[in-house]
């Protein structure tokens, strides 16, 4: 491989690295060097440049519209989510999101919903995999790198450590729904911050009331307490089941460590499959 080919090489490695920590920005085409800049003399030949006439606008009185005829500029916007607060993205979610009637339907009306700016930074909607018929719903805190290149939930490392998880006791993605709260994967992998879940919520919210299932896991602190409104971090409220109402029925609410977390925190396994043995006992009946 020549010179040339190496430097190639790293400088798309380089912008590989930025894109997957969220960078899709640039300032400059070119570098500064701002010391330079600070340490140069002032330029005092230098003449600033003459000003230039705009033409005068004349503005109507107070209270009056434009004529008919005369268009008013446009309004530069950029996006629902650039103009709207997140309460009133998040109203507009849940009006939305109530009239759909099927998965397909949640599912077009996402691709579609500017609300969430996460979108705008985001490759793929990432809205769900495995079986919707089951009654089981594994239920993520928002999509990575390799859900976010992929379009599915759970799909890296931890998608794999999370299929070992349900194949210990008996289950594997035909018998599971598996979702997130947050269908865009934040910059950089992030948490997702409380205003862009609280826009979010109403779409997961109908997704479990579409899925209709007897016992849903959330997986990490954010998911549990996005769905079960606990202020408790993980830790403590892994391991206990939590109601969750849909109409006049319960659905029963386990939750436990993220997969992700255990892959950093390996010796915390332990505490997870204390907590799947549960979900297979209560899924037997017998809890």
């Amino acid at each position: 491989m020549t010179a040339s080919e190496d430097r190639q090489r790293d400088l798309i490695a380089a912008l590989d690295f930025h894109v997957a920590a969220g960078v899709d920005l640039m300032l400059d085409e070119q570098p500064h060097d701002r010391f330079a800049e600070v340490d140069a003399p002032a330029r005092s030949e230098a003449r600033a440049p003459e000003p230039v006439a705009l033409p005068r606008r004349e503005l109507p009185p107070r209270g009056e519209l434009p004529s008919r005829g005369e268009a008013a500029p446009p309004a530069r916007t950029y996006g629902q989510s650039a103009a709207a607060r997140p309460d009133a993205a998040a109203g507009d979610a849940r009006a939305r999101a109530k009239d759909t009637t099927s998965l397909d339907e949640l599912e077009a009306l996402l691709a579609t919903f500017d609300g969430c700016p996460l979108k705008f930074t985001a490759k793929n909607l990432v809205f769900a995999d495995g079986n919707p018929a089951a009654k089981l719903m594994f239920i993520g805190e928002a999509p990575g790198a390799d859900e976010d290149r992929i379009g599915k939930p759970f799909m890296g490392r931890s998608g794999k450590l999370l299929d070992r998880m349900m194949a210990a006791i008996g289950l594997d993605r035909t018998s599971a729904y598996i979702t997130n709260v947050v269908p865009w994967r934040p910059p950089g992998n992030r948490n997702p911050t409380p205003q862009e879940v609280a826009i979010c919520k109403p779409f997961i919210e109908r997704q479990i009331e579409l899925v209709d299932p007897d016992f849903i896991v959330c997986l990490g602190s954010p998911s549990t307490q996005a769905i079960t409104g606990t202020k408790d971090g993980i830790l403590k409220a892994r391991g206990r089941f939590y109601p969750y109402r849909v109409g006049e029925r319960e659905i029963r609410v386990l939750a436990t460590l993220h997969p992700a977390y255990l892959l950093r925190q390996p010796l915390q396994k332990r505490l997870a499959w204390r907590d799947f043995r549960t979900l297979r006992a209560a899924l037997d009946g017998k809890a």
